[in-house]
């Protein structure tokens, strides 16, 4: 890990240090220093350094938006907006907290200033009682902001739902497990499109996949990679005897060439008819495409299109996402196991959470913790995927705090 990134952990305690230094029992008794050099005894050099650099890139990034030439290519300047939204939140945050340290600065020097003026000097005191805490909240947001991101966090994802043990109970399950993601992906307003599916024989869906677009859709969905457990008396189970059920998440980053590069010679690829419902052409035309991967045994049947082609594309857009997929997990292995991370692999064979009908309960293994069954199946997972964002920040300011107090 750089330097620059393990000295992100300095920034706590030397800020508190140098708050408790600088506002002292007695204020009339504290040394002065300007602003800047208060600044300076909270951040250090390298940190000060890094926020600067940040900062100064930002701004530049900003003046490139009002470029002529910029604004003339469409693609340059979501590019340069991408760019310049990634650290906004840093620089904002970073700029508050220089503005709290010019305030505290003046509000020691006018009590300093404020002599026998015991309303003056309550005022001051108030006003540096009041700027201490929430310095504390910037302390713990830029260490979080500058905690190394998941380069994956950004791109769009195939999500594939297969059903585990269970027969018929577990399509179904695979069912509802696609019916609470498409309510949160709606809410979130993120476009959601089949890419493939297998229907179960009582309902549900034995193996469904979708591509789902939006806003940094990997940095919320990748925590439901797993098995996930469901405890419930099926539909068809006469004597009311309670089933237990499984099924597979698997969220898969898109990618492209760049990032996965598949030799042709390693391919079978065959055509055949789709069959069902869609016309003549469906029917009768080798509109489906069954592509093989031989090397790793993948095997994937894409019929969701009328050409060819498309099918095509789109099972290699499959492929390239499965390889990734396993070259993304075995990473994510390794780093978590040098961590010693609790927050869980993210691997398709752990299982990450139960859902309990009769006691209407969602437990996630990973958290520890109980959410009611009614909230999941509204949807509503976007406090349990904060709850692991949380986590793992925590987790990781935890291996910095470690690493710093062993350099």
């Amino acid at each position: 890990m750089m330097k620059s990134q393990r000295c992100a952990l300095v920034l706590a305690t030397l800020v508190v240090s140098a708050v408790q230094a600088f506002l002292s029992p007695d204020p009339a008794s504290s040394s002065y220093s300007s602003p800047s050099s208060a600044l300076s005894m909270a951040i250090d050099e390298s940190m000060m350094s890094r926020l600067e650099n940040i900062r100064r890139s930002y701004l530049a990034l900003t003046e490139r938006l009002g470029d002529p030439d910029v604004i003339a290519d469409s693609n340059l300047l979501m590019k340069v907006m991408k760019d310049r939204s990634e650290s906004e939140e840093v620089v904002n945050t970073y700029e508050t907290y220089k503005q709290l340290e010019e305030d505290l600065f003046g509000a020691r020097e006018l009590f300093q200033e404020s002599g026998d003026d015991a309303e003056l000097r309550e005022m001051a005191r108030e006003e540096i009682k009041a700027i201490e805490p929430q310095m504390d909240d910037l302390e713990e947001q830029i260490k979080v902001l500058l905690l190394p991101k998941d380069p994956n966090d950004d791109r769009n994802i195939m999500l594939e739902i297969r059903a585990g043990t269970g027969g018929s109970e577990a399509n179904i399950f695979a069912g509802d497990l696609l019916d609470v993601y498409r309510k949160y992906m709606t809410t979130l307003g993120w476009q959601v499109s089949t890419i493939d599916s297998s229907p179960g024989d009582d309902g549900g869906y034995k193996n469904v996949v979708l591509e789902v677009k939006g806003d940094s859709v990997y940095s919320r969905m990748k925590w439901e990679a797993g098995v996930h457990r469901v405890q419930r008396v099926p539909a068809t189970e006469s004597q009311g005897r309670v089933h237990t059920s499984t099924a597979t998440v698997a969220i898969m980053p898109e990618c492209d060439e760049v990032d996965v590069n598949i030799d042709p010679k390693d391919l079978e690829i065959s055509t055949m008819r789709s069959g069902g419902a869609g016309g003549q052409n469906v029917n009768k035309v080798e509109t489906a495409v069954d592509l093989l991967h031989k090397p790793t045994g993948i095997r994937i049947k894409c019929t969701q299109e009328r050409s060819q082609l498309k099918n095509k594309d789109l099972a290699m857009k499959m492929l390239m996402s499965k390889l990734y997929d396993i070259e993304n997990e075995k990473r994510e292995m390794e780093e978590r196991a040098r961590r010693g991370s609790q927050v869980g692999s993210g691997g398709r064979s752990e299982k990450i959470r139960t859902y309990n009908w009769k006691d209407s309960r969602c437990s996630d293994h990973r958290l520890g913790q109980n959410y009611p069954l009614s909230q999941f199946l509204g949807g509503d997972i976007g406090p349990m995927h904060d709850e692991m964002i949380a986590m793992d920040q925590e987790e990781k300011l935890k291996e910095l705090s470690q690493e710093q107090a062993a350099v």
